[in-house]
């Protein structure tokens, strides 16, 4: 996983609260068993038609782009798909940021190196008025101090994060590359023990 530290781009609005996993990435297309691909997929329902033509919806307006999805109340609920989170990613998004996410989708973004951030209803309906008036307002997503600040009108906004999880997404570790970070320690730790079982 590419490492997190900080963020600051434009940001692609999706005020839509309750957006399940199955219409951000439709059941049809999780026959691959690999994270790459989803992208294209990523709100197939909403982007196309059945001609497969493109609808009026936010990801095929050239208006807005960035790295940050910004996203309604409860985002990421129903079932718990791992890759709506992949597709996200793939797509091109680094964050995405609600004032509340399904516990599933959250554990699953940040497994997979995504970041949700959680803040506040009012920070949130700042950020979709300021994306509005000003579709190339920018925003910095501050994983080492927590924070998502509102470039244009400079509001600063805390997030919380697992320390475990902040840990790994700023050295862009998994799980196991974790594990392998505190080799030295768990050899160290291991050499200490004295073996009772002579």
């Amino acid at each position: 996983m590419h490492p997190f530290r900080t963020l600051t781009t434009t940001a692609v609005p999706l005020p839509i609260e309750d957006v399940d996993t199955d219409q951000i990435i439709p059941a049809r297309f999780l026959k691959a068993t690999t994270r790459e691909g989803f992208g294209e997929n990523l709100f197939r329902d909403w982007r196309y038609d059945k001609l497969n033509h493109p609808k009026d919806f936010v990801l095929n307006n050239p208006v807005y782009a960035g790295d940050i999805l910004m996203a309604g109340a409860n985002f990421g609920c129903g079932s718990s798909r791992e890759h709506a989170a992949w597709a996200i990613q793939d797509f091109g998004f680094r964050a995405v940021v609600s004032s509340y996410f399904a516990d599933i989708f959250r554990g699953n973004a940040l497994n997979n190196g995504l970041l949700p951030v959680t803040i506040t209803p009012e920070a949130l309906d700042e950020a979709f008025r300021t994306i509005e008036q000003n579709p190339a307002a920018r925003f910095t997503v501050n994983l080492l101090e927590q924070t998502f600040t509102n470039e244009d009108t400079g509001t600063v906004t805390g997030f919380p994060i697992d320390e475990y999880k902040k840990t790994c997404l700023i050295n862009g570790y998994d799980d196991i590359d974790f594990l392998l970070s505190q080799a030295q320690q768990i050899e160290a730790f291991e050499a200490g023990r004295v073996d009772h079982s002579i």
